[in-house]
């Protein structure tokens, strides 16, 4: 594969192989690597591979419709892409071309809080799409509230449809090929959303710098008493992101969420915590049907 320059990959593994090929370790790494011993991270891809599917037969198939609708927004088929930091570390048009090719398939984009092409490029982006793009915001809450509520109102402002509060990162997981990599963003690539405030990734020689910007600039006190505050400065529906369990999954719900996000953060977080797929059930069942309920 690796020696045919004419080679098209056709699935999402056979790309992760050319991507291996043709990223830096670093930035390799930082996308594929997960939590600590990457139990969870593998735990997730085998959750997938021990479900079964059992298919009615007979029934007629002539006509087939993938289209969904989350939060009242249609969908041509039922994902979102998952909120990434630092895409212009895999190509340099970063998250402006996630955006175009999600419009494109009628799929919708969360954006990060750390991309690296602003909330209005990426809005921009994807504006002149048919149909309308489907865009939400990840937000991190700083320690900084006037930083936060900034990104608040910069992503109402920009159209966005919903704002998408990750709620399992109150620290930063302990990933260790970014720490032995001493991963930071390469010269001229910063933080979009953050660099006007004067904030940035700060280096350190023992750490990822990831790591001390979750340390110094994340607010690690946050708790279900602060989704008032958020509400209070955002006209957009809330999404939770990062919940795995029934008790916090009906705490949503009372807090105001509109949709939850089965997720553990692609087993980025707390290593040894449950595969997304396999909460999922649990999930659904405590909310009832009163919110949308998407898998990570």
């Amino acid at each position: 594969m690796s020696n045919n320059p004419n080679f098209q990959p056709l699935n999402l593994l056979e790309y992760e192989s050319l991507a291996s090929q043709h990223l830096s370790q670093m930035a390799f790494d930082y996308y594929a690597s997960g939590a600590w011993d990457e139990v969870t991270l593998r735990d997730n891809r085998a959750a997938f591979d021990q479900f079964r599917l059992r298919p009615k037969m007979l029934v007629d198939v002539s006509k087939r419709n993938l289209t969904t609708t989350i939060l009242g927004h249609i969908l041509q088929f039922p994902l979102l892409i998952a909120p990434m930091a630092f895409q212009c570390l895999a190509n340099p048009e970063g998250e402006l071309a996630t955006a175009r090719a999600a419009a494109k398939a009628g799929v919708g984009m969360i954006l990060s809080t750390l991309a690296t092409k602003s909330i209005e490029e990426v809005a921009q982006a994807s504006l002149n799409s048919s149909p309308s793009p489907l865009n939400w915001f990840q937000l991190y809450i700083h320690r900084d509230r006037g930083l936060t509520q900034a990104l608040i109102e910069r992503a109402s402002s920009a159209g966005y449809k919903a704002l998408c509060l990750t709620v399992d990162a109150p620290l930063l997981g302990r990933r260790e090929r970014d720490q032995r990599n001493h991963f930071s963003l390469p010269s001229g690539m910063q933080l979009a959303n953050i660099s006007s405030s004067g904030l940035g990734i700060s280096h350190s020689d023992t750490e990822s710098d990831l790591f001390t910007y979750f340390a110094y600039q994340l607010d690690p006190s946050i708790t279900w008493k602060d989704l008032e505050w958020v509400q209070s400065i955002s006209p957009l529906p809330l999404v939770l992101k990062g919940i795995l369990r029934a008790d916090d999954a009906v705490r949503a719900v009372e807090a105001g969420a509109k949709a939850i996000i089965v997720s553990n953060h692609g087993g980025r977080q707390l290593d040894g915590a449950i595969a997304s797929l396999n909460a999922l059930s649990e999930v659904v069942d405590a909310v009832a049907g009163s919110v949308d309920v998407l898998v990570d």
